[in-house]
């Protein structure tokens, strides 16, 4: 008896360790996603979510390198296909959990941002997360093709979209392209990009691994509750998948 005791007080790590959910998120949906996270546990106050935060390219690779994830949220919809495709997550479980909203922002107020600014260079440095890992990267670029924004406006490359926010917020640049949700609520300037000007970000996720807990929290995702916050986290949400 002595000795099950003992067992299962050794077991007991194990086992919660095997109960943990860890979730790749991208950068743009890390505040939303433990906001997510709080409202989850409400339900289920033993469920341990473990977050990994990273731009969507470097998350990929991760995946491919056999990291350890059981659901992964990327910035696109290109990732998660592929991955799909190359037999890391299961195809079945591809959906948008959301779609991003692109802004230019700068912790100043008054500043205007515009179309004619960025033209004109009167806003520069400006900061954008890396086109070839992060899909608002990509999206930004689109934006200052677009707009024909003159190559004597200094660039200043993030590794990803909260890398791009902490320049503007630090002061590193002058304004930087983020996710709306980043932003929301903060004081400052900014300009909402009209979509028109870039490619749809649609946000999916997928699971790597169907267990119980991963498929539960998962599910979670797209459940009235959690689409209804992930909208007003700053988002849009596609009601019909």
């Amino acid at each position: 008896m002595r000795y099950l005791l003992l067992l299962s007080l050794f077991l007991l790590p194990l086992m919660a360790n095997a109960d943990s959910v860890r979730v790749a998120v991208a950068a743009n949906f890390a505040s939303p996603l433990r906001t997510l996270v709080a409202l989850y546990q409400r339900s289920y106050p033993q469920a341990d979510i473990q977050l990994t935060v990273a731009s969507t390219g470097k998350l990929a690779a991760q995946i491919r390198q056999g990291a350890p994830y059981d659901i992964f949220l990327s910035a696109d919809n290109r990732r998660p296909l592929e991955l799909a495709r190359e037999g890391w997550l299961k195809p079945e479980t591809v959906r948008t959990y959301a779609q991003g909203v692109l802004v230019v922002w700068t912790p100043r107020p008054g500043v205007p941002i515009t179309p004619q600014s960025l033209r004109q260079g009167s806003l520069h440095p400006v900061a954008l997360a890396n086109a070839r890992t992060a899909p608002y990267g990509q999206a930004a670029q689109a934006v200052l093709s677009a707009l024909q924004v003159p190559k004597s406006v200094t660039l200043v490359r993030a590794e990803n979209v909260g890398q791009s926010y902490h320049f503007a917020h630090s002061g590193a640049a002058a304004a930087a392209f983020v996710a709306l949700s980043q932003v929301l609520g903060q004081g400052g300037s900014q300009w909402r990009v009209p979509t028109s000007l870039y490619p749809p970000i649609l946000q999916q996720g997928g699971l790597l691994n169907d267990t119980p807990g991963a498929s539960q929290f998962y599910d979670f995702l797209f459940s009235a509750a959690a689409q209804q916050q992930i909208e007003a986290s700053g988002y849009r949400v596609i009601h019909a998948q």
